[in-house]
């Protein structure tokens, strides 16, 4: 089993998203003792977002590629080959203003590649990279799981779709909620995402 942890959290030691991952990485370890497990903090590793000079490589001969679009078209394909061969990923996508941290969406616009995780078809798009089980730790400063705020989530929604267009459906959501609305209800929330953790199949 291969298995890629991704970190997006900006806050260090003082990330609920990272404390959990870790806790997912070691349940799986304690199960599949050969597990090999693939590590990228896009926080203080960022990938550099999407440029015009980047997505131009796709359409200019390598012959006259800049240095730039070199080393980026290198990456690009490293991480693909990476995300195509984990059989499981687990990553830390903490809620930031709705939606997910700008460093995961970086990653994302790497993976999300035509003919490679994903292709076009008469019938329409068909993913590439089905066959892997997702676990997303989803941590949030406010409570967004009832009806009303639900409204306000392009967190959860947007990577399950985002996934599901690479072919991925088993996705398993670890929610950690109202962290920080208290002490106590951080520490609460922890603690269910924990007993969550023990009981995922993996």
């Amino acid at each position: 089993m291969k298995l890629l942890h991704l970190d997006s959290s900006i806050l260090g030691q003082n990330s609920v998203s990272r404390q959990l991952t870790a806790a997912v990485v070691d349940a799986v370890r304690q199960r599949h003792a050969a597990v090999e497990v693939s590590y990228r903090d896009l926080a203080s590793q960022p990938i550099a977002h999407l440029s015009g000079e980047i997505i131009g490589a796709n359409f200019t001969a390598e012959a006259d590629w800049t240095a730039n679009q070199r080393s980026e078209s290198a990456l690009s394909n490293a991480l693909i080959e990476e995300f195509l061969a984990a059989d499981v990923l687990v990553i830390g996508a903490p809620m930031y203003n709705f939606s997910i941290p700008s460093q995961l969406k970086s990653w994302i616009d790497r993976v999300a590649a035509a003919g490679r995780t994903f292709k076009y078809t008469e019938n329409g798009p068909q993913g590439l990279a089905g066959g892997k089980k997702v676990v997303i730790v989803s941590s949030r400063g406010g409570v967004y799981s009832t009806e009303q705020g639900q409204l306000m989530d392009f967190q959860e929604d947007y990577l399950r779709t985002v996934l599901g267009f690479l072919g991925i459906s088993d996705i398993a959501f670890v929610r950690a909620e109202a962290v920080n609305m208290g002490e106590d209800k951080r520490a609460t929330a922890i603690h269910a995402a924990k007993e969550a953790i023990a009981t995922l199949a993996l």
